[in-house]
């Protein structure tokens, strides 16, 4: 007899072949933007976002501090034309230096 899986279980040993998530084009993108706290780190996100979206409304941002007061997330949402259109804002927004993580 045949040792292996049986029909129609996959082996868990072997990683399943996953495909990203698909986006359709343009649509609403949420991004959660986390840097330290400061006062003028929501400003800071904001002028780079304007950049890449210019039809942005700012007072849809929202600003979130950590529990200790230490960080900050800035949540915005925004018209995603595409993959490019997202990479350069994830860009721009590392580049900044002031950016921990994008979400």
């Amino acid at each position: 007899m045949k040792k292996g899986t049986p029909q129609g279980l996959r082996d868990l040993r072997q990683p399943a072949a996953q495909e990203p998530p698909k986006i359709t084009f343009p649509c609403d993108y949420s991004l959660k933007v986390v840097g330290d706290a400061a006062e003028d780190f929501p400003a800071c996100v904001c002028q780079v976002i304007v950049r890449h979206a210019p039809d942005f409304d700012a007072t849809t941002m929202q600003v979130v501090d950590s529990r200790k007061g230490r960080f900050q997330s800035v949540r915005v949402v925004i018209r995603a034309t595409g993959e490019q259109h997202i990479k350069a804002l994830f860009d721009d927004l590392k580049a900044t230096g002031r950016v921990h993580m994008v979400v």
